[in-house]
């Protein structure tokens, strides 16, 4: 008996199939039977796998799915990839050209992606986190490859074979896309899996796919979802095995300062008063939702507004210890003719010290065009210290700053791990150090150790 006449097309974000019997459906991969339109189909995604099996099978179909052909792409550089970007690229293809390439910040990871984009020969979309990688992807395709590199996101919405997203654009638009690009690069991977970004990878059909990131671990454990979206990790390098050669050398010191007698008998009350509360209704902060469920309870009496009011004063009096000021003034007169940055946890903090010691600050609230402006002044040595709290982990080039300076910061491996990636782009005769100051005697010394959970600090 013959086999139905296939076809296949994209319809939102999902392959449509028609002209199947259910038994043959239902075997392919992703397919289910969509009860509201009355059609097998499945998430875009599965396209690729979908199409293997048919060829496998030697079951003819009718693809008008896809929207995208061969694109020979004309590489302008001459410029000879380190032996990580080459290994990086062979590993991802002999992979089926899908899955996730992890190297250190300032490796060349940009680069490893022209490569594969040069190879791979197929309509690409770049998708980054942030409106300054998008900028930066931007530039550094056209140096590639040439004009047209198209844009979406940041008030452009220009498809060309070529283009640059944000992870949000992508999501929102996903459905006038999906189709039109055989290959997709998501640049600082690690933020794919959050419950809304995922979908543009689930609804995009294209058949390669490319991760990179330096820090693939997520604190929720959402990294093992990577070979659905995107393929298995098919390659990694770490700092310290391209310390020297590719990356700046090293120290990593930690710094402990005292409380004030006052504040570290105020630190204790409050840590007591929130902790016999969490004990009373069975809850530890050391659950991966226990701060969130912290909050929660807090909202339900009395006792629990006056727990998280204990917390947050706690934290306050330790993140912020006025002796942490002093350290810094220190540090900052050591490394005076050293461009360096300054690392918090919160804005507030990042503000007071740049009134303390005249020097510019960057965080969320800073205008694109101001932040490029400070950023460079910073690399021309106009500026030699600079003030941050969290934009500055990820996504900026800052290959002049030799000196980093951690005042607080989250428990994240991750987190910590950016921030000494700051540092570490190769300049000749460079030699980089991070202080991480840390308030003795509080909890800060249990983040402290639990943030340096990673190879660059052993």
């Amino acid at each position: 008996m013959a086999e139905p006449e296939l076809s296949l097309r994209h319809d939102a974000g999902t392959v449509l199939l028609t002209g199947a019997d259910d038994a043959l459906a239902s075997s392919l991969p992703g397919m289910s039977w969509d009860v509201r339109t009355k059609a097998h189909r499945a998430e875009g995604r599965n396209y690729r796998f979908i199409i293997e099996e048919l060829r496998r099978r030697s079951i003819p179909v009718d693809d008008r799915a896809r929207a995208w052909g061969v694109h020979n792409w004309v590489l302008k550089t001459e410029r000879e990839p380190f032996p990580h970007q080459s290994e990086g690229v062979a590993a991802w293809q002999a992979g089926g050209s899908r899955g996730v390439v992890v190297l250190p910040t300032g490796t060349g990871k940009t680069f490893t992606a022209i490569l594969a984009i040069h190879r791979t020969a197929r309509p690409t979309l770049v998708v980054t986190p942030t409106l300054d990688l998008l900028n930066q992807w931007h530039e550094e395709l056209i140096r590639a490859f040439g004009d047209p590199v198209g844009l979406m996101g940041g008030g452009h919405h220009d498809l060309q074979p070529l283009t640059v997203t944000t992870y949000d654009s992508a999501y929102i638009y996903v459905e006038k896309w999906a189709d039109r690009f055989g290959m997709l690069v998501f640049d600082e991977c690690h933020h794919l899996p959050g419950p809304t970004l995922q979908v543009a990878a689930r609804g995009a059909l294209a058949p390669f796919r490319l991760g990179l990131t330096a820090t693939p671990e997520r604190a929720d454990g959402l990294d093992h979802i990577y070979p659905d979206l995107i393929g298995p990790t098919v390659y990694r390098k770490d700092i310290r095995e391209l310390t020297g050669e590719f990356l700046a050398e090293y120290t990593v010191e930690r710094v402990y300062v005292d409380l004030s007698p006052e504040d570290q008998e105020r630190y204790l009350q409050c840590r007591e008063t929130y902790r016999g509360f969490l004990a009373g209704i069975g809850l530890s902060l050391g659950r991966s939702d226990g701060l969130r469920r912290f909050i929660i309870e807090s909202a339900r009496s009395r006792e629990g507004a006056i727990a998280w009011r204990a917390f947050q004063e706690q934290r306050k009096l330790a993140l912020a210890a006025p002796a942490k000021i002093d350290t810094l003034s220190m540090l900052l007169e050591r490394h005076r003719n050293a461009r360096t940055l300054i690392f918090t946890a919160d804005n507030s903090s990042v503000y007071a010290i740049a009134r303390k010691f005249l020097i510019p600050a960057i965080t969320h609230q800073t205008k694109t065009r101001e932040r490029k402006e400070v950023l460079d002044r910073f690399r021309s040595g106009e500026y030699s210290a600079l003030a941050t709290s969290q934009v500055l982990n990820e996504g900026v080039d800052v290959p002049a700053a030799a000196v980093g300076i951690i005042l607080s910061g989250t428990g994240s491996v991750r987190e910590h791990v950016q921030r000494l990636g700051r540092l570490l782009r190769k300049v000749d005769g460079k030699q980089a150090v991070l202080y991480e100051v840390v308030s003795r005697g509080t909890s800060e010394e249990f983040t402290s150790d639990r943030r340096r959970q990673h190879g660059a600090y052993r």
